[in-house]
């Protein structure tokens, strides 16, 4: 089990980079983003993964966006949930603790190992995939473990129904992105523990 959330979480991390690159072309010759949690801002596309190997920049870029979009989260929380104010704060300190955790020189080893372990998932898969065992949307979904990128659908349709002033709407997504958050950050502490 604990091997199994690893190698989703790698495929996950890896994956992320090539969808936020790809575009789907509409009719009308424009481009949209074809990831959920991908969003474009005056023509400039803006993804939340770090894809370190592909292109230069700057961590610090990237948690900015996220303390960002964690500031937005709370400035929902208080206009749809109020009551789930303390509860929300406790995860996303939560979630910060364990990533630094995750990311510490200590854990360096359990990362490598991890990342191992998720590559040789994916490879096995590819080489499914190029027999013809599978289809190629079979291995997108084994890829992530037979789950979408169900927190990042969630924001984005939260973000849809706060612009389109559902409250109703944005206070049952908020309450569904609280408990997808809870879950990741057991996942990570399974990781951590092992």
């Amino acid at each position: 089990m604990k091997k199994r959330m690893l190698i989703i979480l790698l495929g996950l991390i890896l994956a992320m980079p090539g969808f936020a690159i790809a575009n789907v072309q509409t009719p009308g010759g424009s481009e949209k983003p074809a990831v959920p949690g991908s969003q474009e801002k005056d023509g400039e596309k803006e993804t939340e993964e770090c894809d370190c190997e592909k292109q230069e920049h700057n961590h610090k870029d990237w948690q900015a966006k996220m303390a960002e979009r964690e500031q937005k989260l709370l400035g929902w929380v208080d206009q749809f949930t109020p009551d789930k104010k303390a509860e929300w704060t406790k995860v996303l300190a939560e979630k910060k603790e364990l990533r630094n955790k995750w990311l510490s020189p200590e854990n360096s080893k359990k990362r490598e190992e991890w990342k191992q372990e998720k590559m040789a998932g994916i490879q096995e898969l590819k080489k499914q995939l190029d027999e013809g065992k599978i289809t190629k949307e079979e291995f997108v979904q084994k890829a992530h473990g037979g789950k979408a990128m169900g927190h990042w659908k969630t924001f984005h349709d939260l973000k849809t129904a706060v612009e389109a002033k559902n409250d109703k709407r944005a206070a049952v997504l908020l309450n569904q992105l609280l408990e997808q958050s809870k879950q990741h950050n057991d996942k990570i502490k399974t990781m951590l523990a092992e």
